[in-house]
């Protein structure tokens, strides 16, 4: 039954993209990006890569040379007018994993339905939260094994929602809410469940793009998603050539208010004649993020407290083409808790990975 559904809907994404050829409306578009990568002990490799045994990440059987699939997909947007001031905004997308991962060939990504007015815009479906969104495009090395999810919490696409996003006011600010749906309740707490608990804020300033303005910050609240609460600061700024940018978060557990920590990180990129240079430096102590949750997976492993996670991320992407990107990088991730009063060294993880990347 549920590969019956998730054919049809890709039979009615490829519907849709062929009437978008004959009028305006439905756009189709998608990506294809593999990587070859080379990891050390596998704990930051995508999910769902052939070969990886997720039940003992941390094994020593886990290192090697992997082809990655980065996210490859297929999707379908558009916006109709249906009254003045009044628009109907839809989206539906698809991950692909028939290249080099394990599982379902299509999952689903972004998938919503949703109305466009002067007050703002309205989606219901699947999204990411805007707490996620509110990362702008500060994450140099997003959607690879580099990607900001190995360190912060919180990065959720959810589904079952509602999203609100304010007109741009005064040209500059953006105010957005998601909202979750009882069946889509994650957090738990000592009192229970409370759908009260399934939310997101955040309000960004600036063009994340650098289109309109050469600066972007952001401001994000997080209220028992994913399991946790928590905030984050975000900034991202144009100078010539270069790219600052950084991100803080804080971050707690639902479950148990003493898990708790911060996650940052900073980077810069340069562009040099079109090569452009990336590198990045971050820390965890929460625990939330994917390369803590993998070292900490294995047979005799457990997690711990004091938790010192540290990342060095050092790349360059290259467009041969408006479509094509050509992309190598290096990536370094260290750290130790605290097991029984004992501090332990984490597994170190140095992942080496070269890609290419095709949009159409």
């Amino acid at each position: 039954m549920k590969k019956t559904f998730v054919s049809a809907s890709v039979a009615s994404v490829l519907a849709l993209a062929s009437f978008g050829a004959l009028a305006d409306g439905p756009s189709f578009y998608g990506r294809l990006e593999l990587a070859t990568t080379y990891s050390q002990t596998g704990t930051t490799l995508q999910s769902g890569t052939n070969g990886v045994d997720t039940k003992n990440y941390a094994d020593e059987n886990n290192g090697g040379t992997y082809l990655e699939n980065n996210f490859s997909l297929l999707g379908v947007k558009g916006t109709e007018k249906i009254a003045a001031g009044y628009d109907i905004v839809y989206q539906m997308e698809f991950q692909v994993e028939n290249t080099s991962g394990t599982g379902d060939v299509f999952k689903a990504r972004n998938t919503y339905l949703g109305l466009k007015t002067n007050a703002g815009t309205v989606l219901v479906g699947r999204n990411d939260t805007v707490f996620k969104q509110a990362e702008g495009n500060v994450d140099l090395f997003g959607n690879t094994n580099a990607d900001i999810d190995r360190l912060v919490g919180a990065q959720t696409r959810s589904a079952d929602g509602v999203w609100y996003y304010s007109p741009k006011l005064a040209g500059l600010i953006t105010l957005n809410a998601n909202y979750l749906m009882d069946d889509n309740e994650s957090a738990t707490s000592a009192e229970g469940k409370d759908s009260s608990n399934d939310y997101a804020l955040s309000a960004t300033l600036g063009d994340s793009k650098f289109k309109e303005q050469n600066y972007y910050a952001a401001v994000a609240y997080n209220k028992g998603i994913a399991g946790i609460d928590a905030y984050r600061l975000v900034g991202h700024a144009k100078l010539g050539q270069f790219k600052l940018g950084g991100l803080f978060q804080n971050s707690e557990s639902v479950a148990n208010s003493d898990v708790d920590g911060n996650t940052y990180f900073v980077n810069v990129a340069y562009d040099l004649n079109g090569v452009n240079l990336k590198a990045e430096y971050g820390v965890d102590e929460t625990g939330f993020g994917n390369y803590y949750k993998n070292v900490t997976t294995g047979t005799n492993l457990k997690a711990g407290t004091d938790i010192n996670v540290q990342n060095i991320n050092i790349g360059a992407d290259y467009r041969l083409s408006k479509s094509t990107m050509v992309y190598g990088q290096y990536s370094m991730y260290s750290g130790d808790h605290v097991v029984s009063g004992k501090k332990v060294d984490l597994q170190d993880d140095n992942v080496f990975s070269v890609g290419v990347r095709y949009d159409f």
